[in-house]
């Protein structure tokens, strides 16, 4: 990649050196009343400002991203120089073709109040943008769940948001639909933003539901619940709850934050709704309740005079 950037530069300079060599060789005939070389060195000019402005940024680009093993830094890193080194290049095109840089500075301020009523919508995302790269609601890689789009965020772009949509109209469970959605930056600025997959926090509760009899032991029931719970989280869970303990203070916020996996006991009409809650990594949410669903019916199964389920097949 910087093989490219270095290939531009030296085209850089070899255009602006062939358009200062220019005046001592005699071009003649003209276009439009303009002299030819006129033309000609003002072409190589604007060639020198663009390859030098697009070397310049592939150099830059590379090498903050040879220092950075972060792929989110990296691909926020290359939008900023995106932006900043198209500005420059923008403003040294036009001021090469009109030969007056204050000008075209006035000139682009007084544009930019123009297409402010026309461009609203595109304005509006370039600012929801900035506050995301400012105020990181959400990063490249985190799962979040913005308006009616749920899934993992693929790329930011100046103006849109890509998503990797899970759930959706096609699957369920948390599973990817394989569809790509297209959020405009601006729902950021009007909408609520949940992100499963924080900085810092990179883990979330979770409750698996299981349905018994009234007749059931509950005490047994709850622990063998809890204790396939921990055979199968381990240390995934406990590292999981050190470093929600650790974000947690950081904040204002007071809560108690169990070490183990636990049990809430929910009375309905019918049966009785155990609920196991763990602490897991969003993005084996459903791979762990699958799994835990297969633990738990098996450590009931074994105990079939003190676990019993409802009678009823409308479970």
């Amino acid at each position: 990649m910087s093989g490219r950037g270095y290939t531009a530069l030296v085209a850089s300079v070899a255009c602006y050196g062939a358009a200062r060599l220019l005046p001592a060789f005699e071009v003649g005939g003209s276009l439009l009343g303009v002299p030819a070389a006129h033309l000609l060195g003002r072409a190589l000019t604007v060639a020198a400002v663009i390859l030098g402005t697009y070397g310049a940024y592939r150099v830059v680009e590379t090498t903050l991203a040879a220092r950075s093993q972060d792929k989110r830094r990296r691909h926020d890193v290359r939008n900023v120089l995106r932006l900043a080194f198209g500005a420059v290049a923008l403003v040294g095109t036009f001021g090469v073709v009109t030969r007056a840089w204050v000008s075209v500075l006035f000139s682009l301020g007084i544009l930019g109040f123009a297409v402010t009523f026309a461009l609203q919508q595109p304005l509006s995302s370039l600012i929801g943008w900035v506050y995301i790269m400012i105020e990181r609601p959400y990063q490249v890689g985190d799962r979040i769940a913005i308006e009616d789009t749920r899934g993992d965020v693929v790329s930011i772009d100046f103006l849109v948001t890509e998503v990797w949509e899970i759930d959706g109209d096609l699957v369920a469970s948390n599973q990817p639909s394989g569809r790509i959605v297209t959020v405009p930056n601006s729902t950021v600025l009007s909408s609520r933003v949940v992100n499963f997959y924080g900085e810092g926090v990179p883990y979330v509760w979770n409750e698996l539901p299981v349905q018994v009899a009234y007749e059931t032991d509950l005490e047994l029931a709850s622990e063998l619940m809890v204790e396939a719970a921990e055979e199968f989280l381990g240390e995934e869970m406990a590292h999981g709850v050190e470093t929600y303990r650790e974000r947690l203070a950081e904040t204002p916020v007071e809560l108690d934050v169990n070490d183990r996996p636990t049990v809430n006991v929910v009375q309905r009409e019918s049966w009785v709704e155990l609920r196991l809650r763990y602490l897991v990594h969003p993005r084996r949410g459903t791979r762990a309740r699958n799994a835990l669903y297969e633990r738990v019916l098996a450590a009931f199964n074994d105990h079939p005079d003190a676990v019993k389920f409802p009678a009823t097949r409308s479970r």
